[in-house]
Parts: C-alpha cells; sequence; structure tokens
C-alpha cells in the first residue's frame, strides 16, 4: 500500500490557494473520513469544490483523487502497525519524551523524503557533480550547515567547491562560474532570497544549477535546472531547523557517494591523501 499523502499535504499546504487549503486542512484534520468519500462529498464538507480537490491532487503530483486516497490509507495503515509518523514536541516533554520523539520525526522526514526523491534526477545532479569543474554550494542559516558538508565532503575528492557563508560572496562566486560549473542551491523554504539571486546569476553564466528545498513549487524550484525536493514536517514549537537540516544531509550524502563512485579509484586515492594528512596533523599536535 502506498502512503505518503498526509505528509506531501503538511509540506505544501501554504503554496495551495485558499480554496485547496480549505480542502486540505480537512483531510489533515480527518484522514480515517476522508477515506470514505467521493469528491463530492469532499468538497461539500470542506467547503471547497471538486476542481480544487482535482487541482489539490495535481499540486501533489497524483494521478487523481483515487490516489490521494490511497496514499491516506496507507498512512493510516503504517500508523496502525506501529509505523513512525510525525509526533508534536510539546513544551512539557520529559527527556526521555523529546529524545524519542526528535529521532522518530528524524527518521519520519528521512522516509517520507525518500519516497519524493526523484532517481532520474538524482542521476542527472550526480553525474553534474561528478563533471563539474566548480561547485558552489548557497545556503543560509540551519541550512549553510549542510551547504558546508557538501563543500567539506567534495573536496575531499578533489573537487573544486565553495561555501561561503556571507551572502555578497556567495553572490560574486555565482559571477565567476561557467558552464563547465555547477551551483547548488539549499533551501528549505525555497523563498530564501539571497540564494535565488545566486542561483539566477550562476543560470545567467551558463552553470547548471541544482536546487535543495521543500516539496512542491517554490521560487528556488522555478529557477534550478535540476530539482531534488525533500519532505520533513517539523515541529510548531520548532526553534530551528531540525528534521529539515536531517534530510538536507542526507541528500548531500547521496549526491557525493553517487559522485564519489563515478570514478571511484581517483576518489579513494584523494580521500585516503585527506585522511592521511589530517591524521598526520593530529600527531603533531
Amino acid at each position: 500500500m502506498i502512503s505518503g499523502g498526509l505528509a506531501l499535504i503538511r509540506e505544501s499546504i501554504s503554496a495551495l490557494n485558499r480554496p485547496e487549503q480549505k480542502a486540505a486542512k480537512y483531510i489533515l484534520e480527518n484522514p480515517e473520513e476522508i477515506i470514505r468519500l467521493s469528491i463530492q462529498e469532499l468538497a461539500k464538507r470542506s467547503d471547497s469544490s471538486s476542481s480544487a480537490i482535482i487541482r489539490l491532487c495535481k499540486n501533489l503530483g497524483m494521478d487523481g483523487f483515487r490516489e490521494l486516497k490511497l496514499r491516506v490509507t496507507g498512512d493510516l495503515q503504517a500508523s496502525a502497525n506501529g509505523g513512525e509518523e510525525f509526533k508534536e514536541v510539546r513544551p512539557n516533554d520529559d527527556v526521555p519524551t523529546l529524545i524519542e520523539t526528535i529521532t522518530n520525526n528524524s527518521l519520519y522526514s528521512l522516509k517520507e523524503t525518500s519516497k519524493v526523491l526523484d532517481p532520474e534526477k538524482i542521476e542527472q545532479a550526480v553525474e553534474a557533480l561528478a563533471n563539474a569543474n566548480r561547485i558552489d554550494f548557497y545556503a543560509a542559516g540551519a541550512s549553510q550547515l549542510a551547504a558546508l558538508d557538501g563543500q567539506h565532503k567534495f573536496m575531499r575528492i578533489n573537487k573544486h567547491c565553495t561555501a561561503y557563508m556571507d551572502s555578497h560572496m556567495q553572490l560574486t562566486s555565482a559571477v565567476t562560474l561557467s558552464e563547465s560549473d555547477v551551483a547548488v542551491g539549499i533551501s528549505y523554504s525555497g523563498e530564501t532570497v539571497h540564494v535565488i539571486d545566486a542561483i539566477r546569476q550562476a543560470k545567467s553564466n551558463g552553470a547548471l544549477t541544482i536546487g535543495i528545498t521543500k516539496y512542491g513549487m517554490n521560487s528556488l524550484a522555478k529557477e534550478v535546472d535540476i530539482l531534488l525536493e525533500t519532505l520533513s514536517s517539523e515541529s510548531d514549537m520548532r526553534s530551528a531547523a531540525t528534521s529539515s537540516r536531517i534530510v538536507q544531509l542526507n541528500v548531500i550524502d547521496i549526491l557525493f557517494i553517487g559522485a564519489a563512485g563515478k570514478d571511484y579509484d581517483h576518489s579513494i586515492e584523494y580521500l585516503r591523501k585527506s585522511r592521511s594528512a589530517i591524521l598526520q596533523s593530529y600527531r603533531k599536535k
């Protein structure tokens, strides 16, 4: 049984128009009920319309209302069988509960992201990164951690990379890219202005662009050549990105391992060199 319908709705709801949001909210609040409803009945109960529900399904990347109901049914069955589902963090949760909840939510986001990652687009991104003369990573806030991780990993296999934290440096670097280079924009919301500006500049210079962002259409998604989508339900009381950071790091790992494997012997040689140099620096201390 396919699943992931509820996570897709949660991730995309902010980008929907008002009639679609009404239907989406009703589904999230009444998942057990909607699997028995017709599209007309759901439209009536959610104060929406049949056409809005059809558009909702299309925006979620589904063939129609039947697939949506199948996915929600799969979510409910997984939950009933003890499968992971997103759990809200509460202000007074004790430490054991926090450990369980946050770990569960990270695992949940990783599994849901694996369902929406397009293998063909991953392969395109891996091929581009493996052949790139230079790689730029653009990000801000918590997403900057994924950018720095990408820089660190790809540098270890002798790839010229940048992951500047300063937005002006990111834009300056983007100006110097060419057709043989790749720019990777990382933004959970897909609306980080300076990341989008840097991606646009890189693209105007001929560089291939990759976007790592949340599922659904957003400004970054519209700009990039290769879109890699993630799913990450976040707690309402979060003070910083948690699960979204985990899934971004996971995508970086997938891209790195894929690219390194394109020239395995070369990659292993440089990984050994970097490891040896680091060990020697520790011994000197």
